[in-house]
């Protein structure tokens, strides 16, 4: 913890306001924490209580109050990340751990993201594979090279099977079956008026277009709502970006909330507006031991899109085999 420190503005920092002047050259400290400074009256210019919008002058002093130092906000920042993570654990052995992770958090970090999965994990942990930040459930983590080496062959090779609940804005058609096809990335168009141009999403194309991967989902409708939603388990048979919500999209149905993958028929009345995508259960093979399957109860949005249209949390029984 620093003592107080009386610092002058100096000429060049003339005219900014006074919060962001403190967050930059104070960047570890929270922005909560900064306003409770200014509340309190602990952070001052000229001995007088200002606010974060005030405006700065050359030659005024600012009182800084003292401060935790970088390390030991990251620290505490550290702890918390593993709290959480602690609160979301499935299943944990010495070599794996499993998260029901939260729709919304990114698994990794990109140039607008500072939150993830990946950043949260102590050190030596690792992603075995990946959600969207949107879908939630059972995320698998290895404790170490070894374990992300093994764990990450099973996906590889697909002998990883993973199940995913969703429930659809209609009913797709057929109810049940195989949907194959090539896929690449593209730009959303403003068919429906409330896409916004160049955002990327994956489209469906011809075989033979450059950077197209093939791409395969069973699924099924295991229960429905009329023709307004449909329960529907998927089992992607490839790993491919946005592949169930795509497949989803040309069934006719695509998952409700979805942002990128839509029709122009109205979500329907009572549901959330957030992706209703689930990784239900994840089953992975070990060497000499039986199958591990981890299965993630449903977040509340979809446990209330459930109650809403009567369809049951059982997991149902699906015969794979027949839809291929």
């Amino acid at each position: 913890m620093s003592g107080v420190q009386q610092l002058e503005v100096p000429e060049h920092d003339a005219g900014q306001r006074l919060d962001r002047w403190f967050k930059r050259l104070f960047p570890h400290i929270a922005h909560g924490k900064v306003e409770k400074l200014l509340r309190t009256g602990q952070l001052r210019v000229d001995g007088k209580r200002a606010k974060g919008s005030f405006r700065l002058e050359a030659g005024q002093t600012v009182r800084i109050p003292p401060l935790p130092d970088p390390s030991e906000v990251k620290a505490k920042a550290s702890q918390r990340n593993q709290n959480k993570l602690v609160e979301w654990v499935l299943y944990e052995d010495d070599d794996l751990v499993a998260i029901n992770k939260p729709a919304g958090l990114a698994v990794q970090g990109g140039s607008k993201t500072t939150q993830h999965i990946d950043g949260m994990l102590p050190e030596g942990h690792r992603l075995v594979h990946r959600l969207d930040r949107d879908t939630s459930g059972v995320l698998l983590i290895a404790k170490s090279a070894a374990a992300t080496k093994w764990a990450g062959r099973a996906f590889q090779s697909r002998r990883a099977e993973k199940v995913y609940w969703g429930v659809t804005n209609g009913v797709p058609r057929p109810l049940s079956g195989e949907i194959a096809g090539y896929m690449a990335k593209g730009e959303l168009d403003n068919r429906f008026g409330n896409i916004h141009m160049g955002k990327e999403v994956m489209m469906a194309v011809r075989h033979g277009t450059q950077n197209a991967k093939h791409a395969r989902t069973l699924y099924q409708a295991v229960a429905t709502a009329g023709a307004k939603a449909a329960f529907v388990v998927m089992m992607p048979l490839t790993g491919r970006t946005h592949q169930l919500r795509l497949h989803m999209q040309i069934l006719g149905a695509p998952l409700a909330g979805d942002p990128k993958y839509m029709t122009d028929r109205p979500l329907p009345g009572g549901l959330d507006k957030t992706l209703h995508l689930h990784a239900r259960s994840l089953s992975i093979p070990r060497d000499g031991k039986p199958h591990l399957t981890i299965t993630a109860p449903l977040p509340a949005h979809m446990t209330k899109a459930f109650a809403l249209f009567g369809f049951d949390e059982a997991d149902p029984e699906v015969n794979w085999d027949e839809l291929v």
